[in-house]
C-alpha cells in the first residue's frame, strides 16, 4: 500500500509539471503491478497441490499423506466419510475454480482400485438419491449440530465409473430413494470417477455441507455461497484460506 501511495504522489507531481510521458509510464507500471498481484491471487495454487501430485505419482508416499479416522475428532460432530488424502480443500481457487466461485467442498482421494474405497455417512440424517443421480446422494440433517435453529445437508458424489455405467452407491439406496434414515457411519457407497461430462479425474469422493432453502429443500451445491466451511463440523482445517498442515489431523 505504501508503494502505491508513493507512486501516486510521483504521478501527481509529474502531471503538475506537465510531463505526460513519465506520467503515462507510471500508469503502465502501476497497472502491471496490480495485474501481477491480482493474477497471483486469482490463480493461486491449492495448498495441497504439491502433495496431491506426490499422491498420484508415487503410491509409496500415500501412507504418509493419508487421513484415516474411525471416529469423529474430539468436540466435532461429523465423521470424515472416507479414508485417503484430503487433497482438494474448501474455498480452493485452483482451476477450474476461481475466487469468484471457489471449490465448494472437500475431495478425499482414496488408495485402492476404483469402486473399492468405502464412503460413509458423516452424520445421522435422511438420505435422498434423485432418480437421475448415478454417483451422488444427499443427506438432510434437520438440526445443524453447530446451530440447531437451521437445517443443513451433507452431499457426496463421484461414486460411479467414469462413463456412469456402473454406480458404486450402495444397493440400499437405489435411484429414487427419498428420506431414508441413516446413522452416522452407514456405508453409502465407494469412491469413483464419474463427473457427468467424461472428463477424467483421479478417484475420490467430493463431500460438502449444503444450506437449505426456506422451503426446506437443498440448495445448488455447485455454488459456493450455498455451502458452509466444513472445518468446524469435522474438527479439521479444511479451508484453503487458512494455514493447512498436511496430512490433515484433528485440531
Amino acid at each position: 500500500m505504501l508503494v502505491v501511495r508513493t507512486a501516486w504522489r510521483i504521478f501527481r507531481w509529474l502531471l503538475r509539471r506537465g510531463n505526460r510521458r513519465w506520467s503515462l509510464l507510471i500508469i503502465i507500471l502501476l497497472g502491471m503491478g496490480l495485474f501481477a498481484t491480482v493474477g497471483r491471487w486469482w490463480l493461486r495454487d491449492s495448498p495441497t497441490q504439491a502433495d496431491l501430485g506426490r499422491w498420484l505419482r508415487d503410491p509409496s508416499s500415500r501412507d504418509s499423506l493419508e487421513t484415516h479416522l474411525t471416529a469423529p475428532c474430539p468436540n466435532a460432530p461429523f465423521l470424515l466419510p472416507s479414508q485417503g488424502f484430503v487433497g482438494f480443500l474448501y474455498n480452493d481457487h485452483t482451476p477450474p475454480y476461481t475466487p469468484v466461485n471457489p471449490h465448494p467442498g472437500v475431495d478425499i482421494f482414496g488408495n485402492g482400485e476404483v469402486g473399492t474405497v468405502p464412503v460413509y455417512a458423516a452424520y445421522d440424517g435422511y438420505l435422498t438419491r434423485l432418480p437421475s443421480w448415478k454417483s451422488a446422494v444427499i443427506i438432510r440433517i434437520p438440526h445443524d449440530p453447530l446451530d440447531e435453529s437451521r437445517q443443513i445437508w451433507t452431499y457426496y458424489t463421484h461414486m460411479a465409473s467414469l462413463d456412469g455405467a456402473a454406480s458404486f452407491i450402495s444397493a440400499e439406496f437405489p435411484a429414487g430413494t427419498s428420506e431414508k434414515f441413516v446413522k452416522q457411519g452407514t456405508l453409502l457407497g465407494y469412491q469413483g470417477l464419474y463427473t457427468g461430462n467424461a472428463s477424467r479425474i483421479a478417484m475420490h469422493v467430493h463431500v460438502s455441507v449444503v444450506l437449505s432453502d426456506a422451503d426446506g429443500s437443498f440448495r445448488n451445491e455447485s455454488i459456493f455461497e450455498n455451502t458452509l466451511d466444513p472445518s468446524p463440523y469435522f474438527g479439521l482445517t479444511l479451508n484453503a484460506a487458512n494455514a493447512v498442515t498436511l496430512p490433515v489431523r484433528c485440531r
